[in-house]
């Protein structure tokens, strides 16, 4: 059966907490495993979630401040213990090189599994599969920083009710599929458009044209919000978004899904958020993030 869900690993800015982990979140996609951000903690905490080495395709990574990358030496070094049979993509932002390569080789190990790097030095589409094609967009923070966005693409739906009226039934349905016509009848007679869905990932920035990008249309949208709206000042000067800030960047971009995270330890009440983030307008469905929940993508409507 194919899965789409966000596996939270962690929630925490900065520094961990009692009850929040740096930061990790593990993106199904159907039969791959994309890791965001894994920070320090991450290997144990994909242990308590439930997830295998084997169950990661790619890593992305925003930037290099430590609590988005330190977990990055030992889920490469656990990704070649266990002897992962294919091939790992990681992508981070160019200018980081030298912090990904002294991560990935923090230790000896036996190296028996490849990682690919791809890095990202601009904005466009860092890799085109049959099943998504993924972008990045530059955000806006002390240090460079990427958020990344997941597009499907776009397919058909078959619709009963044309194709019972061009008495198109059984075998013939899948031959139309895959032949494009039949008999006179072309696939566009009797489908419609079902569009690809669409997930972002956008951590440490303010707010810039990246955000806006990178969560126009999204199904689903990770976004962190470190501070409340009162310490807005604080968000701007050290490049975060507070939990309304990031409400009416998902409002204005029609997001389904809104998934709030990367919180200060300074604040006590999570709920806040949740607060915040109605007071700004988003009407979608709305999580604020814990370590170890799954957020399901939502369904296709």
């Amino acid at each position: 059966m194919s899965v789409r869900e966000l596996v939270v690993l962690g929630t925490a800015s900065q520094v961990p907490t009692r009850h929040r982990n740096h930061n990790g979140y593990l993106l199904r996609w159907d039969g791959e495993g994309i890791l965001f951000d894994p920070g320090e903690g991450t290997q144990r905490q994909m242990l308590r979630a439930g997830v295998a080495a084997h169950d990661l395709n790619r890593i992305c990574v925003t930037h290099f401040h430590g609590d988005h990358c330190l977990g990055l030496a030992g889920v490469i070094q656990r990704i070649n213990l266990d002897q992962v049979p294919h091939e790992i993509t990681a992508h981070y932002p160019r200018s980081g090189r030298r912090f990904f390569d002294r991560l990935r080789y923090a230790t000896a190990y036996r190296e028996t599994v490849g990682v690919t790097e791809v890095p990202v030095a601009a904005d466009g589409v860092l890799a085109a599969t049959p099943a998504y094609t993924l972008e990045a967009r530059k955000l806006s923070h002390p240090v460079e920083s990427y958020g990344y966005r997941l597009i499907e693409p776009d397919g058909r739906r078959m619709l009963p009710e044309r194709l019972a009226a061009h008495g198109i039934e059984g075998p013939d349905v899948g031959r139309l599929q895959r032949e494009g016509s039949l008999g006179g009848v072309t696939l566009e007679d009797v489908s419609e458009v079902r569009r690809g869905q669409r997930f972002a990932f956008v951590m440490d920035t303010r707010l810039c044209d990246g955000v806006h990008a990178l969560a126009e249309g999204c199904d689903l949208l990770v976004i962190e919000s470190t501070f409340l709206d009162e310490d807005e000042a604080l968000a701007v000067e050290h490049g975060h978004l507070t939990a309304g800030q990031a409400a009416r960047v998902a409002r204005d971009a029609g997001v389904r899904h809104l998934v709030l995270t990367h919180f200060s330890q300074r604040y006590t009440d999570p709920e806040e958020y949740a607060r915040q983030a109605r007071a700004a307008g988003y009407e979608g469905e709305l999580t604020v993030a814990h370590d170890l929940l799954r957020v399901p993508v939502p369904k296709r409507r």
